[in-house]
């Protein structure tokens, strides 16, 4: 009887601890996908700005020296991510694929009209209207360039969003790290309730404070840090599974971020397994007897 009693008795401790292990992994896991998620919206956000750019058209007297010499210019600049000299010979080509046909063949013997470019993407931090207007203000003042085109609207539309949905994800972010926070809390706090007796037991035979605490701090320690654990095990399937099915997130996948996700949410797991133990603990070390039945 007394062996099926011990038996019964360690199969409930297993599952509450099983089941607190499982609330904790499954909170960390939520907050490590919203995690995830902001920082590659901002990797995309910043992919979306370094396409951002505009055309320098040149005029049709130019030699290819000065294009390539503006071009070396352009690409010591600090805001300039990348430029590419498109010639009027590419310029056909590209034309022709566009259309479905050669364009050359409606010339006749007419002269190519298409005029030599660059093609110029900014960094992410001057991909926006003010910056590309001081930079299209100095670049007109060169005699060999024609005229310089790009989408003022778009670009603000982009940057509008952009930040709009920045804002957005921050404000969730922030909500969720509260609830997360509450949650695992309670679910230690729940943990520690099943056991306020052993608690007073303790007590009883003259444990000191610092004496009782200690191994429920490490005991919480250590299931936020399981819990942690597997959390970045789910985490980890997920982001599997989804660059499996969707390889386009190769593009933004950086993975320094993916393992600073995972090594913070081990330390948040363990950080707040052991302050909500300590805290849980202190309202049952001065509790009334009396209470210990409420």
């Amino acid at each position: 009887m007394k062996m099926s009693e011990k038996s019964s008795s360690k199969r409930r401790v297993a599952g509450s601890y099983f089941m607190s292990l499982m609330s904790i992994a499954l909170v960390l896991f939520l907050l490590g996908v919203f995690a995830l998620l902001m920082m590659h919206a901002q990797k995309l956000s910043n992919h979306l700005k370094e396409n951002i750019g505009f055309e320098i058209v040149m005029n049709s007297n130019v030699k290819e020296a000065n294009i390539l010499k503006l071009q070396k210019e352009l690409d010591a600049m600090p805001a300039v991510k990348s430029t590419e000299y498109i010639t009027k010979e590419e310029a056909i080509r590209r034309l022709s694929e566009d259309l479905g046909e050669d364009f050359l063949q409606w010339l006749g013997n007419e002269e190519n009209p298409l005029l030599p470019s660059i093609d110029v993407r900014f960094n992410a931090a001057w991909a926006n209207n003010d910056s590309i207007a001081a930079i299209q203000a100095r670049l007109l003042k060169n005699p060999n360039v024609k005229e310089i085109y790009y989408q003022k609207s778009l670009v603000g539309l982009i940057n509008q969003n952009v930040n709009r949905i920045g804002i957005g994800l921050m404000v969730a972010s922030v909500i969720l790290l509260i609830i997360a926070i509450t949650l695992i809390r309670n679910t230690i706090r729940l943990s520690i309730y099943s056991k306020r007796f052993l608690v007073r037991s303790m007590q009883l035979v003259g444990a000191t404070p610092a004496y009782i605490r200690r191994p429920f701090i490490r005991s919480g320690i250590s299931q936020g840090f399981f819990g942690a654990l597997l959390a970045d095990v789910f985490l980890a399937l997920l982001l599997y599974g989804l660059t499996n099915r969707l390889p386009e997130l190769f593009i933004i996948q950086d993975y320094t971020i993916v393992i600073g996700v995972f090594v913070a949410i081990i330390a948040l797991g363990m950080l707040l397994g052991g302050l909500s133990t300590r805290s849980a603990l202190r309202k049952y070390l001065n509790a009334d007897v009396d209470r210990l039945y409420a």
